[in-house]
């Protein structure tokens, strides 16, 4: 744990550990830990449900369909409004995020967190990869499917994710340019990547209070 107060945002392939990664970094520097948990925050940011947060999560495609969205209720007391900014989902997620960055030391997964609080101090991007091989195997193992079917969702999944991160942030997702740092979680496995990436943090905390004092 540290005094400081430090932000750390996780970008991942899908199956390569990244998540947990991130629970784990949260843990080693005593932050507080969001992933799903910011679709709550936004829900409340909005007033809307996070039911429907959590169907967009991270995705570019219900952009074709929403400007054409009639106004539909997920519950008795809650209609949607008939032309839905395509950037509101967005912007009330931000919104979410700086108030939790705000409130202390955090650990966001994704959700374009990088950017939204780049401004920050003590902030640092991560991205955690994986061979396709191990990623094929986890989210085989998740959704109890074959190699080829965990394919196409790794395949599927990621070009959302891709098409949302770069239209928002103008960078690429997954490029090692976007972030400070990007390591592939089979290498040390996930429990010593998490500690070289705490090594790497703590490392980049003491250079920048060293810049600071001169």
């Amino acid at each position: 744990m540290t005094e400081q107060k430090i932000i750390i945002n996780v970008g991942r392939q899908l199956g390569s550990g990244g998540r947990v990664i991130a629970k784990r970094l949260s843990e080693i520097f005593g932050c507080m830990f969001y992933d799903k948990e910011l679709l709550n925050l936004a829900a409340k940011e909005s007033g809307f449900s996070e039911k429907f947060f959590e169907q967009h999560d991270e995705h570019w495609r219900f952009f074709k369909s929403l400007f054409h969205m009639h106004a539909q209720h997920v519950s008795d007391n809650n209609f949607y409004p008939n032309r839905f900014s395509q950037e509101s989902l967005f912007q009330f997620q931000s919104e979410a995020i700086k108030k939790a960055a705000d409130s202390g030391s955090c650990v966001f997964v994704g959700r374009c967190a990088d950017y939204i609080l780049r401004d920050y101090p003590n902030t640092f991007n991560i991205f955690i990869t994986a061979k396709m091989s191990y990623r094929i195997r986890q989210v085989a193992n998740r959704h109890g499917c074959d190699d080829e079917t965990a394919r196409k969702i790794i395949t599927h999944e990621e070009e959302s994710r891709a098409s949302y991160y770069n239209y928002y942030t103008g960078k690429k997702w997954g490029h090692s340019q976007s972030y400070d740092l990007s390591v592939d979680s089979t290498i040390l496995g996930l429990e010593g990547t998490a500690e070289m990436i705490a090594q790497f943090i703590r490392d980049g905390l003491k250079a920048q209070k060293t810049e600071d004092g001169k």
